[in-house]
């Protein structure tokens, strides 16, 4: 299956966007009334000495638009110095028209008085207007790379719901055309997006009324805002890349529009190490630039809001207020070089044979299911990707929305309670034709229809199931120990793999079954059946009779766990096996190809330590310049870059890079 990774386009060039969002410490969100030129100069300066040469910049709406029928002439004019000073530098900038809010605080413009931003006719007249007029003004300015509408609307549009059931989607969508096409009639020719942190329910299983879907159809890009709190640190480098993977929607380049972290809640050393998993992560995942979030720190401004009451959000920059760059300063501008010398604007990500399915019942808001049932996809799926990650597999992210890709040799079906019986005939073919499909149980984890919503069962995995109706089969040990009956993909017969058991009432449970048809491959500690393959055609369907990847995502600080020996082994016996893989899952493998023809192979640690790993390559050879690597040694969330060519070539030695801590 083809995996996405859509660039941006100049003139037919491809780009990648690296910088930062923009607000000067001389005012923060106020910049503009106390523009201060010399202050300015130097922050862009020491951004563009440190690789990053786009910024987001903001139209803070109420200096912006005093009255519904004027915009205030001083501040364009500000701006336009702004712009020019842009152009001189040789960087270029992002304009957000409505702002809206902003680090913990909405501000609306004085005259709005209560009016509904997406209903209100007159209201969202009045926004395309300045949309319309702002455009006018610098269309035509060299330094203006794209538009963005607005910064996390669904926050200005309700704060307490973040517009989850509160926002209408049909409004909402009109309100975007509207503004887009205020956007071209203002002359706009650049790329324009919505800024909206792209929070749909189609990633977070939660409707906020910005549909992905519909704003993927109205932009020319999607950039996710991405600021988790997680409970394991795996889960928390690969966060952001999954989201990435989720929004290939439509095909279009998705850039990272907003990430990063305040210094109040980490160490220095720690934020280089989350920046540089942020941005290598991120670009395997097919993210097309980054933004970061943001330039400086405030801290002559702890008495205006909103740093003076969200005090944290003043020390998000990359450089301190005295203008010292921080580590992820430095990670940034290290990350610029790597994309520079490696020509990473051309490279495109290897076509996949592995699917991970994400069901349908993420967005799709089937009648009567509950909101559970919806958000939990996103926790499974997430936790499988990060399982499939460590095992050094290159899955593609397929949307049951979408239909299945036929191509694929391996489909995961990480705990998946829900999927439409259309989808489960096709799967069924698609293993009678050759594919492996693995599908671990889950029922749920609330008590409406809790069971698992597979028709046929037992025909399907060769088994005949024991469940009662009703009553939940519980997990009653701590742990869950697989022991293996047979050798199957690297995992010997006689080994055992131990996971962790978590859960509620309902969720904690196992499906009980016999074999009828299939062969057991596992059991659990007490001879029942874990693991079964059910062959069929020239195919087979795998089913764990426990829902593993739910119980590790309900387990904090428990990654790397077993569950990327299984992925591994599923692999290799589905003949999806990586050609580069490492034996040791706190190192993850992704590769890209150049357009030149050269394929480039990262190699990411996860560890807090130093780790020297052997990795297996089958048939070519890891350069590292024009010397072979059979070993690597990472420093603590360490990265390597190097390239994989057949055994025996000649050729010029590549140009590679290697990051280590700062």
């Amino acid at each position: 299956m083809n995996r996405n990774a859509a660039k941006l386009h100049v003139n037919g060039d491809p780009q990648t966007w690296i910088g930062v969002n923009y607000w000067s410490r001389a005012g923060g969100p106020r910049m503009w009334r106390d523009y201060d030129r010399e202050i300015v100069l130097e922050e862009l300066t020491s951004l563009r000495d440190h690789g990053m040469t786009v910024t987001r910049s903001f139209f803070y709406w109420p200096d912006f638009m005093p009255t519904p029928d004027t915009l205030d002439e001083e501040m364009l004019a500000r701006y336009q110095h702004f712009l020019d000073l842009h152009e001189q530098l040789g960087m270029s900038t992002i304009p957000t028209f409505l702002v809206g809010h902003m680090s913990g605080q909405n501000w609306d413009p004085a005259w709005r008085g209560g009016r509904d931003i997406f209903g209100d006719v007159w209201f969202v007249a009045r926004q395309a207007w300045y949309v319309r007029e702002l455009t006018a003004r610098f269309a035509e300015h060299p330094a203006v790379a794209a538009w963005l509408l607005t910064n996390e609307i669904p926050i200005y549009g309700d704060w307490k719901s973040r517009g989850i059931g509160t926002l209408d989607a049909e409004q909402v969508r009109s309100w975007a055309q509207i503004l887009i096409d205020a956007v071209r009639a203002g002359g706009g020719h650049q790329p324009v997006s919505v800024g909206d942190g792209a929070w749909g329910v189609e990633i977070t299983g939660r409707d906020n009324g910005f549909r992905v879907r519909e704003m993927a159809e109205l932009s020319d890009f999607l950039g996710p805002h991405v600021y988790r709190m997680e409970t394991d640190q795996v889960r928390q480098n690969l966060g952001a890349a999954f989201i990435c993977e989720l929004l290939d929607i439509d095909g279009r380049p998705v850039v990272m529009e907003e990430f990063g972290l305040t210094s109040d809640y980490v160490s220095e050393e720690h934020a280089g190490h989350y920046y540089r998993q942020i941005l290598h992560h991120t670009l395997l995942a097919g993210a097309a630039g980054w933004l970061a979030w943001n330039n400086t720190d405030y801290d002559a401004l702890e008495n205006v809001e909103p740093y003076s009451h969200h005090p944290f959000e003043m020390h998000f920059g990359l450089f301190d207020s005295s203008g010292r760059p921080k580590p992820q300063a430095l990670e940034m501008r290290d990350f610029a070089r790597s994309v520079e010398h490696l020509g990473l604007a051309r490279t495109s990500r290897p076509d996949s044979d592995i699917a991970l399915v994400v069901s349908s019942f993420l967005e799709a808001q089937y009648p009567f299911t509950q909101p559970e049932d919806a958000t939990t996809v996103f926790d499974v799926c997430r936790q499988a990707y990060v399982a499939a990650r460590e095992a050094d597999l290159a899955v593609g992210v397929a949307r049951e929305a979408d239909g299945l890709p036929t191509d694929c040799g391996l489909y995961l079906l990480p705990s998946a309670k829900q999927l439409t019986a259309p989808t489960w005939s096709t799967l069924r073919a698609l293993a009678r034709d050759g594919a492996t499909v693995y599908c671990s149980y889950f029922q749920g984890a609330h008590p409406t229809q809790r069971g698992s919503w597979w028709p046929n069962v037992d025909q399907t995995f060769g088994v005949r199931r024991q469940s009662r109706y009703g009553i939940p089969e519980p997990i009653t040990d701590d742990e869950l120990r697989l022991v293996f009956l047979r050798d199957f993909g690297g995992i010997a017969a006689g080994e055992e793999l131990t996971f962790a058991v978590a859960g509620n009432v309902h969720s904690r449970a196992f499906l009980p079954v016999e074999p009828d048809g299939a062969e057991v491959i596992a059991e659990d500690a007490h001879g029942r059946p874990a693991l079964l393959r059910h062959r069929t055609g020239t195919g087979a369907m795998v089913l764990s009779t426990y829902p593993l990847e739910y119980m590790a995502a309900e387990t904090p600080f428990v990654n790397p766990e077993p569950t990327w020996r299984l992925y591994a082994a599923l692999a290799a016996e589905s003949g999806t096996r990586p050609a580069v893989r490492v034996d040791d899952p706190r190192v993850i493998v992704g590769e890209l190809d150049h357009e030149d023809g050269r394929r480039l192979t990262w190699f990411l640690s996860q560890s807090e330590d130093e780790l020297t790993v052997h990795p297996e390559v089958d048939g070519a050879e890891l350069y590292d310049s024009s010397a072979p690597v059979t070993e690597l040694r990472l420093p603590p969330y360490g990265v390597q870059i190097l390239e994989r060519r057949p055994s025996m070539s000649t050729g010029t030695p590549p140009v590679l890079t290697s990051t280590a801590t700062p």
